[in-house]
Formats: C-alpha cells, sequence, structure tokens
C-alpha cells in the first residue's frame, strides 16, 4: 500500500474465489493484496459499502451490501486471454463514517491517492452518490476529465442536504466538471424533472435519451462521445438502474425500461478500449432485492470486460 495511512478495511478473505486448479485460473487466484504489491498493480479495487445517500433520497437500502457481491460474482471469472497480465490489487473498503460527508471525503483521499499514484481506479458502491468523490479525486489530479454518467436519472437535483441525488449537480456546480465534458447517458425522460432536463441543457451539457441511443447505437454513440480530444481522462460511472429490471431486478429503484444488459457492457467495451479511462464505478446494486446474484453479476461483468485488454 501506499506509504501513508489511509482509512481503509482489508477485503474479506472469504470473497476471493479458487478452484485450485493451474488449469483453471480464476481472478481470485491472480488478485493482489497484500502491501508490498501495491507498487506492481496497474488497476486498483475499492469498495464503498454504504448507502446513507440512498436512504436521504428516500430510496430502498441495502446498496451497502452490494461490493461484497459484486466481489462474490467478479472472483469467480475465469483469467481470460484478454486479462494475462493484468496486474488487479484489492484494497479493500473505504471505512464508512457516521456521516455522508465525512465517507465522501475518505473516498476522495483514498481514490485520489490512487490515481496520483498512476493507477487505474475501480469503485463498487454503493450509492450513486460516490459519483461525487470519486469524480473530485479525478478533476484533483486530471484536466478536463470527460464525465459519463450511465445511469436513468440525471442526478443533477438542487437538494441540501447531498444525497444520491445530487452528485454531479455538485461536481458541476463548484466547476470541477465542464458541462460541455459532462454526458447523461440513457436517460428516460418520463423520470426525470423537467426543470433538472432544462437545467442540464441550458448549461451546455448533454443529454443522451435511451430512444435516441438505441436508434444510433449504444456503444457507437458512446465511442462517438470518448473520441473527444480535449480530455485525457475519462469516468465511466455505471448506475445499474439504468438496466431494465428484467435482466437488473437488484438496483435502488428497478424500472421496466432500461438498457439492456448486452447493451451496457457495450459501454463497458469502449471503457477497455480507451487508454485514458481512469474511473470505473459501479453503484446503486442492491443485494436485499436482487435475484440469484443476477444484478451483482451484470455489476462484475461490466468490471471485467472494462478492464479487458482487448474486444472480447
Amino acid at each position: 500500500m501506499p506509504d501513508i495511512e489511509l482509512p481503509l478495511v482489508a477485503v474479506d478473505e472469504a470473497l476471493l474465489y479458487s478452484r485450485r486448479d493451474p488449469n483453471d485460473v480464476r481472478l481470485g487466484d491472480i488478485v493482489l493484496r497484500g502491501p508490498a504489491d501495491y507498487d506492481r498493480a496497474d488497476v486498483v479495487l475499492v469498495g464503498c459499502p454504504q448507502d446513507q445517500g440512498v436512504r436521504r433520497n428516500r430510496g430502498r437500502v441495502g446498496a451497502r451490501r452490494a461490493p461484497a457481491e459484486i466481489r462474490r460474482a467478479l472472483y469467480r471469472y475465469a483469467v481470460s486471454e484478454a486479462h494475462e497480465g493484468l496486474r488487479l490489487y484489492d484494497a479493500g473498503d473505504v471505512r464508512v463514517a457516521r456521516r455522508l460527508e465525512a465517507t465522501h471525503d475518505r473516498l476522495t483521499e483514498v481514490v485520489q491517492r490512487f490515481l496520483a499514484d498512476g493507477k487505474k481506479v475501480v469503485v463498487l458502491g454503493g450509492g450513486n452518490d460516490i459519483s461525487y468523490p470519486d469524480v473530485r479525486a479525478l478533476a484533483a489530479v486530471a484536466s478536463n476529465p470527460l464525465v459519463l454518467n450511465i445511469d436513468r436519472h440525471l442526478d443533477v437535483r438542487a437538494d441540501t442536504p447531498r444525497n444520491s441525488g445530487t452528485p454531479y449537480r455538485q461536481l458541476l456546480d463548484e466547476g470541477r466538471v465542464r458541462p460541455e465534458l459532462f454526458h447523461e447517458i440513457g436517460i428516460n425522460s418520463f423520470n426525470n424533472s423537467s426543470t433538472y432536463m432544462r437545467w442540464v441543457e441550458e448549461i451546455g451539457a448533454h443529454i443522451h435519451l435511451l430512444g435516441d441511443l438505441r436508434r444510433a447505437g449504444v456503444g457507437a454513440t458512446v465511442r462517438a462521445i470518448t473520441e473527444n480530444p480535449r480530455t485525457d481522462a475519462i469516468f465511466f460511472g455505471f448506475d445499474l438502474d439504468v438496466v431494465h429490471a428484467a435482466e437488473a431486478p437488484g438496483v435502488s429503484d428497478p424500472s421496466p425500461m432500461g438498457l439492456t444488459a448486452m447493451e451496457v457492457c457495450e459501454i463497458a467495451d469502449v471503457a477497455a478500449a480507451d487508454p485514458r479511462t481512469r474511473v470505473i464505478e459501479i453503484t446503486e446494486v442492491n443485494p436485499t432485492h436482487d435475484v440469484g446474484g443476477i444484478t451483482a453479476r451484470l455489476a462484475a461483468n461490466i468490471v471485467v470486460r472494462a478492464l479487458a485488454r482487448s474486444e472480447p
């Protein structure tokens, strides 16, 4: 680990799956976790097991259990040719504070340190409020980050105190993200206030509605967005309620309308192919309401694809 103490709790070893078979190596076999392994890692994974922001936003709680369940699914994946040479370090979970604001400060500190050390960072939430500390950390080490909120909701509420519906409003109001470099992807207009829809458009940010994505092609649209030459760092925030409930039932706010699992994985493929991808965030998985762990498995699949060395 870095030579300074960070507010982290070690990962539960029981989540690190292994078949103990040299002919069938899993991610749980190769994941790094000892302090001496940190320097040679190129990707660091960290969890933020809290849903305080969801509770404040009057959503259904349970997302605090997601980092463990996503890891449980993630580390069962086989090490494919696309992941040969991957040096993934599991830093454990951020130590959650009593107040959401303090937890955000801790997460910012942790993610910023990993980014400053040249690592790509995967963050497992937790509620979507963690997009605020994650992007705040990225903005501290990279100029003009390109920010993609892959979500059914805009999350630009003007609420006080902050909650899972406010992260991007905070980032935009504080000038940490330039509006022209902010993209809302997969938005359902019926799930968002017309006031906030107009506000996003008026400040010069971009809304990509679900129907428009389907007509133009999800992967093609996101690939065109990332071709922007004015950025050296990209944030991909995957809020799993962007996927329709038939394929992602275990989320904080399920919907019968949304992207398919395959479509959201197309976006993960774009993240994998772009060397400027610095932060990959998964939020709003809710194991309390999941069915057979399918949503946690989808989240793990997104991570696996986003860390691939080449197109699967």
